[in-house]
C-alpha cells in the first residue's frame, strides 16, 4: 500500500521501481492518497497500481479491497500453476506423439520395404520354379493324373504374379507417389481399356462385363495407374458374381467429379470383412466366395485413386449383391491443392 505524496520518492516512483523488479513486480499495489484529481488516479494505474483509495478512508473499505486483491492474486497464482501443468502435459503428449509417429514411420517403412522385397526379389526364383513346373506338365500331358492339375496350377500362377505386380505398384505409390503428377485424361478411354484387360479373367469365371453408354469426362489421374485401379475393381466385382451373371457399369458425370459404379448380383461381402475391405493387412482373410481372399487388388486400387484425390467404397446391397462406388476429380474442377507437394 502506497501513499503518493512522500519525501524523496513519491508513490509513483516507488511503484515503478517495484514493477521493474522481477521478484516484486507481481505484488499488487494499492494507492491511498488525498489527491482526488482523476489525472492522479490515471497516473497511479498507469505506473502499475491495481486500486486507488481516496483519503479520508474507512478502514473496512480498505480491508475489503485488500482482501479482494489478495484473492485475485491467489487465483492468478493458481491459474499460472494450472497453465504450467498444462504446458508440461502438452510437452509430454507432444513427446509421446513424436515417439508414436516415429514408430509408425518405422512400421510404414517396413511395410513398404516388404512390398518392394516380395515384388522384386521373388520374381527370379519364381521364374525358375514356373519354368520347371511347365516342363513337368509338358512331359506329363498324356498322364491324366498330371493333366488334371494344370488348370489349378495356371490359376495359382496368374494369381501369384498379379499379387506381385500389385505389391510393386503399392510400394511405388508409397515411395514415389509424389512423382505421379496428375494429368487430365479421358475416363472413357481408361474404362474401356480396363474392361478389355479384365475380359479374360471374367471369361474364366463365366461372367459377362457390361458396357457403359458413351460419355465424355476428363478426370485427374495417370493413365496406366487409373487403368490398373479400375481393372482391379472390375475383377474384384467378377469374383462376387456367380457364373452367367453380368457386372454392371454405370457412370454419372458432374461438374466437380465423376462417379463410377460397379455393381454385381448374387453374392455379398462378409459383414466382418466389409470395414477392412481396402486394408493391405486384410490380405489372406477369407472374403471371396468359397473362402478365398482378394489379394492386393482392392487396397492397390484404393491407394491409386487416393493419389489423385479420388475415393472408392464398397457396400452390400439387396437383392444380394455388391456395389463399388468410385469418385474421381474432374480435370476442370477448381482445386487449391498443390499437386507437386502431394503427401505420399
Amino acid at each position: 500500500m502506497l501513499d503518493i505524496t512522500m519525501p524523496e520518492l513519491n508513490g509513483y516512483q516507488i511503484c515503478e521501481r517495484l514493477k521493474a523488479n522481477t521478484r516484486l513486480s507481481a505484488i499488487p499495489v494499492i494507492f491511498i492518497s488525498a489527491l482526488s484529481d482523476p489525472l492522479d488516479k490515471v497516473k497511479a494505474f498507469g505506473c502499475g497500481g491495481v486500486d486507488y483509495v481516496t483519503k479520508p478512508f474507512h478502514g473496512s473499505e480498505v480491508l475489503a479491497r485488500v482482501a479482494t486483491h489478495r484473492k485475485l492474486r491467489r487465483l492468478q497464482l493458481e491459474l499460472e500453476e494450472h497453465n504450467l501443468r498444462l504446458e508440461q502435459l502438452v510437452r509430454q503428449r507432444t513427446r509421446e506423439l513424436a515417439q508414436a509417429k516415429g514408430r509408425l514411420a518405422i512400421l510404414d517403412k517396413a511395410k513398404s520395404d516388404f512390398l518392394m522385397l516380395i515384388s522384386h526379389e521373388l520374381r527370379t526364383p519364381l521364374t525358375g520354379l514356373f519354368g520347371v513346373t511347365d516342363l513337368v506338365f509338358m512331359e506329363g500331358e498324356s498322364v491324366p493324373a498330371v493333366a488334371q492339375f494344370r488348370a489349378s496350377y495356371e490359376e495359382s500362377r496368374q494369381r501369384l504374379l498379379k499379387m506381385l505386380e500389385d505389391a510393386l505398384v503399392l510400394s511405388q505409390i508409397e515411395v514415389e507417389g509424389k512423382d505421379y503428377a496428375p494429368q487430365p485424361i479421358s475416363l472413357n478411354f481408361v474404362l474401356t481399356d480396363a474392361l478389355a484387360r479384365a475380359t479374360e479373367f471374367a471369361k474364366t469365371r463365366g461372367v459377362l462385363l457390361g458396357n457403359p453408354p458413351a460419355f465424355a469426362s476428363m478426370v485427374l489421374g495417370q493413365e496406366e495407374l487409373l487403368t490398373r485401379a479400375l481393372r482391379s475393381l472390375i475383377e474384384t466385382a467378377v469374383i462376387f458374381c456367380p457364373s452367367g451373371a453380368t457386372v454392371g457399369i454405370s457412370v454419372d458425370v458432374m461438374s466437380a467429379e465423376t462417379h463410377l459404379e460397379i455393381a454385381t448380383t448374387g453374392r455379398q461381402i462378409p459383414p466382418q470383412a466389409l470395414a477392412r475391405f481396402f486394408d493391405v493387412f486384410s490380405v489372406g482373410e477369407p472374403v471371396a466366395p468359397g473362402g478365398g481372399d482378394l489379394g492386393l487388388g482392392p487396397p492397390m486400387a484404393e491407394r491409386i485413386l487416393a493419389l489423385f484425390g479420388g475415393t472408392v467404397t464398397a457396400e452390400n446391397v439387396d437383392p444380394p449383391g455388391v456395389r463399388l462406388r468410385v469418385k474421381l476429380k474432374s480435370a476442370d474442377a477448381p482445386s487449391g491443392r498443390d499437386w507437386s507437394r502431394a503427401p505420399f
